[in-house]
């Protein structure tokens, strides 16, 4: 079992982690509880406030999803201690959202609204009727979500309308020229 150039990875207080049998990861902590499966070829040993990620062989896969276990699990440590936060801004005339049960209504200048399914665990907000805020302990589903809404409306070069992430710079284009 070889560690090549990583670095244990230290344990907050309140947050457990337990290796199963069965290869799972389990993390719980003040904001919740998330679970992964080990890949084969990477274990992980529990010792006191340090987790150590290990593997098995120098093979190329093994090693790739060394590294990969490693930031996931890192991932879900600061999921259930601190949480995630993905902001959105909505820019254009008539474009706003609104957040209706556990849908997220988007109007964005087309014929019809979006409604687009809130996932279990993740906590979205609407202020001012164009700034979104993405709440959730998993990292890839709030992730995820955010680049979904986004992808209904871009932001577009010539007038910079669309759902953008907040602070997200716009490369303008200059409009056609007239002679």
């Amino acid at each position: 079992m070889s560690r090549v150039g990583k670095q244990p990875i230290s344990l907050p207080d309140k947050v457990t982690v337990k290796i199963g049998e069965d290869r799972s990861v389990l993390v719980e902590g003040p904001k919740g509880k998330l679970t992964w499966t080990l890949p084969v070829g990477v274990s992980v040993a529990n010792e006191g406030k340090e987790l150590s990620v290990t593997r098995s062989s120098e093979d190329r896969r093994v090693r790739a999803m060394h590294g990969t276990s490693q930031r996931l699990i890192s991932n879900m440590i600061e999921g259930v201690s601190k949480g995630y936060i993905r902001n959105l801004e909505i820019h254009g005339v008539g474009f706003r959202a609104a957040v209706k049960g556990n849908v997220i209504d988007l109007n964005l200048g087309q014929s019809h609204p979006r409604l687009h399914p809130i996932p279990e665990g993740v906590k979205v907000t609407v202020a001012d009727n164009t700034k979104i805020a993405i709440e959730g302990i998993d990292k890839q589903v709030v992730g995820q979500l955010a680049a979904d809404i986004r992808a209904y409306y871009p932001p577009e070069p010539y007038k910079a309308k669309g759902v953008r992430y907040a602070g997200e710079q716009i490369r303008r284009k200059a409009g056609k020229s007239v002679k």
